[in-house]
């Protein structure tokens, strides 16, 4: 509901209001944004900056409070005595102007009201309030937009060139806000293989910026990052959530000034930026997206999810379950004929995937990553039936099928290339720079966009095809507006394609996660959370991306140990517990599995189909832990899934207690363990207090005995009440070093635990 009196402006959302009115001077002011308000407390909220501090510049004379600096703004400008960032710069002939935008009319709209908008954005928005805003010296309008979604608002800004001469706009934010007080940030960081990582600063008198400048969203700066009070943890504190809804160069920052004010801004990052305006022209900026809530960062997190879930991901996979897939990468690369493909797929089948997906090497010369990219044609050598008779196989066999593709970028060693050089992404007299052997096509070209549309659709038709993996394996190198308008051609180019086919499901992927952002998810319900597999690392990247995405939209692999990307073994248990918080997937070659691992594989995807829709849609809960374990938990109706993950094992560790919550106390609650096995090759020579005969743990004998037989872990199985889960109960205690007679939870390092909680009938 957006409520407006006297030109003071209330966004109420199911739990929050939003504060703001318009000064005598006409700028908008901030208030309050936090729980709902009364409407007294509404009426009578006030910030006032009284007669201003020090030797700051009064906007009228005959205002002693009128400093924009010591003022919380909705908006500002530059040139006018406001000394913050600004979050709009504009250029004229004769250089930076100063911009002074004012009030001068607003509508509330039902919906989204009657425009459309050139970017993604979510659907079914309950009100829009429009702000009109003017600079009548340099002849340029602004309209500021603010639009209710549950415990989300989306903001947006409009600029309007209605002067006679040409602007260039530098910069232009999507949101600006000044909350008052001390805050921390916390955001996410990291490279390839290394996505998510979540990192919290205090936010002091310097300026943090979270940007990206590699062409994309970037799995370096994450356009997503929480504000928060000094007191706030994963269950309690004021949290408010950021993200922007915008797969290229994106820009947030955040300063507290001397008056201690908070400047938060986000938008199109203005690295190198400069926009051309010319009279009658406009430029539109992506939404940007926030939330709060007093319940910490899972309750920020709760927002954001659901938010994703219900408005922002592609109508069609709204809350419908992903299926398990096998993909065929990691088992045999580019190395694979069409007997090896239905033989994977075949294992895939009787472990109880729903999905078989053919990843990269089906095209052109594609044998390795140096050629064929661009190239469309079906390699039949390696698929002599075409994959028009390869689905059909694949079908037969009772799976679905899906395909890789990279459609953005070219090889040099490729006919495309050769063709068409000019359809490089480049700039004039200079030689275009390679990643991994790539070139990126030049989207902004509407030849290029063209080609793309015609030659994926004719794949996707030519085959019974249920799903693509869209990867894309290099940044870019294109800067300033020449990126946004490539993200506007990529944006265009998939719309294209996928909107007349919506029951495929679309997975993102950009060298895993190096574009997991909320304008892939408009398209892709589904996004390649990272090249890395290794559990223990995929620890921190689930729940880096947890904070600002739901599981719904992290593909989670399971794949062989040691891990390709660290070099560690892990337990297939707990490859398998990590994978459960996302899309499942598996991604090893099954014919050199064990007997024992493919045993588990089957377990594991029985039991992640009977909560399925827990995993994926539960409400997600992180607790706080110290650095060698994580709690994860997922809540939906009367089942909740625990994960208990333990990064390293201690010698001697006694007596554990922890605490499940987000249960009703009254409530009686039935706990079981999911059964896990663990390996002799686990125990090592500890297999001599087992086994009746002695043998040798280097020996053959152990090697059979290790691929054959297992050793079961002591599984919970007893009745609480909610309160007394959230009071923390003692489970079997951990192996000890001393004996093992079935009564002790074997972990160790790298080990987790899974507890399903079932609400009991009374």
């Amino acid at each position: 509901m957006i409520k407006e009196k006297q030109l003071r402006f209330q966004i109420i959302t199911k739990t929050t209001t939003y504060l703001f009115e318009v000064t005598e001077s006409g700028h908008l002011k901030h208030y309050y944004y936090g729980s709902v308000l009364s409407e007294k407390d509404a009426e009578n909220w006030e910030i006032s900056n009284s007669v201003g501090w020090g030797c700051s510049v009064l906007y009228r004379q005959e205002d002693p409070s009128s400093s924009l600096h010591t003022t919380p703004l909705e908006w500002s400008g530059s040139g006018c005595g406001d000394y913050r960032e600004s979050p709009i710069e504009v250029e004229g002939d004769w250089g930076v102007l100063t911009t002074d935008f004012r009030y001068q009319s607003h509508k509330i709209y039902s919906g989204e009201g009657p425009h459309r908008f050139l970017w993604p954005r979510a659907e079914g928005a309950e009100e829009t309030l429009e702000i009109c805003l003017s600079d009548p010296e340099i002849a340029m309008d602004l309209r500021l937009y603010w639009s209710v979604f549950g415990d989300v608002i989306c903001r947006k800004a409009l600029l309007i060139n209605r002067g006679e001469n040409t602007r260039y706009v530098r910069k232009l934010m999507s949101s600006c806000v000044d909350f008052a007080g001390e805050y921390r940030m916390l955001n996410l960081h990291g490279d390839w293989i290394r996505e998510a990582h979540p990192e919290i600063s205090s936010v002091g008198y310097s300026r943090i910026v979270n940007e990206s400048l590699t062409g994309f969203s970037s799995n370096q700066h994450n356009p997503a990052f929480a504000v928060m009070t000094e007191q706030t943890n994963e269950w309690s504190g004021d949290a408010y959530g950021f993200n922007l809804i915008y797969s290229g160069n994106h820009y947030a920052s955040l300063a507290r000034s001397s008056a201690n004010l908070t400047r938060i801004m986000q938008g199109i990052s203005p690295a190198n930026f400069r926009y051309e305006l010319a009279p009658g022209e406009s430029m539109e900026t992506p939404d940007a997206v926030m939330t709060y809530s007093p319940e910490g960062l899972n309750g920020m997190s709760r927002n954001l999810h659901e938010f994703i879930n219900s408005s922002l991901v592609p109508s069609y996979w709204r809350y419908r379950e992903r299926p398990v897939l096998y993909n065929s990468w990691e088992g045999c690369m580019f190395d694979f004929n069409e007997r090896k493909l239905l033989g994977l797929a075949r294992e895939a089948k009787r472990m109880g995937c729903e999905l078989f997906v053919l990843d990269d090497g089906w095209f052109g010369t594609r044998n390795d990553d140096t050629q064929g990219l661009g190239d469309y044609n079906v390699n039949l050598k390696k698929l002599p039936h075409g994959l028009t008779g390869l689905a059909e196989r694949i079908n037969r066999i009772g799976l679905q099928f899906g395909l890789w593709f990279e459609p953005e970028a070219v090889n040099e060693n490729s006919d495309l290339y050769r063709e068409h050089p000019d359809w490089v992404l480049q700039e004039p007299g200079r030689k275009p720079l390679q990643g991994r052997n790539e070139y990126l096509l030049d989207l902004r070209m509407e030849c290029v966009r063209d080609y793309i549309v015609r030659s994926v659709s004719q794949v996707l038709d030519s085959a019974n095809i249920t799903y693509v993996k869209w990867d894309m394996n290099r940044h870019s190198n294109i800067l300033g507006a020449g990126s946004m308008e490539y993200i506007l051609g990529l944006y265009e180019v998939m719309h294209r394609i996928f909107d007349p086919r919506p029951e495929i499901l679309l997975e993102s992927c950009a060298s895993g996660g190096n574009r997991f952002d909320l304008g892939m998810m408009t398209i892709s319900p589904q996004i390649w959370a990272s090249d890395n597999t290794d559990p223990m690392e995929r620890l921190h990247t689930q729940k880096g991306l947890s904070y600002f995405y739901p599981q719904s939209t992290m593909g989670c692999h399971v794949s062989a140990s040691p891990h390709m990307q660290t070099m560690r073994h892990s337990e297939m248990e707990t490859r398998g517990n990590v994978a459960f918080f996302g899309a499942l997937g598996y991604e090893l070659d099954l014919d050199h599995a064990s007997y024992e691992n493919k045993k588990k594989i089957r377990e594991q995807i029985k039991f992640y189909k009977k909560y399925q829709k827990v995993f994926q849609f539960g409400t997600f809960y992180r607790y706080d832990t110290d650095e060698d374990h994580e709690q994860w938990q997922v809540l939906d109706g009367d089942t909740s899934m625990v994960g208990v993950f333990r990064r390293l094992g201690s010698a001697a560790p006694g007596f554990e207690k922890f605490s499940i919550y987000a249960l009703d106390p009254d409530q009686e609650y039935h706990v079981t363990t999911r059964s896990q096995t663990v390996n002799f090759s686990r125990v090592g020579g500890n297999i001599n207090y087992l086994s009746p005969i002695r043998i040798n743990p280097n020996g053959p004998l152990f090697f059979v005995v290790d691929q054959r037989l297992h050793i079961t872990a002591a599984t919970e199985n007893r009745t609480h009440s909610g309160r007394a889960l959230a009071g923390g109960f003692v489970p079997m205690p951990l192996f000890a070093g001393s004996g093992y007679d079935g009564n002790q939870r074997l972990v160790g390092d790298g080990g987790s635990e899974l507890y399903v909680i079932e609400k009991t009938e009374r």
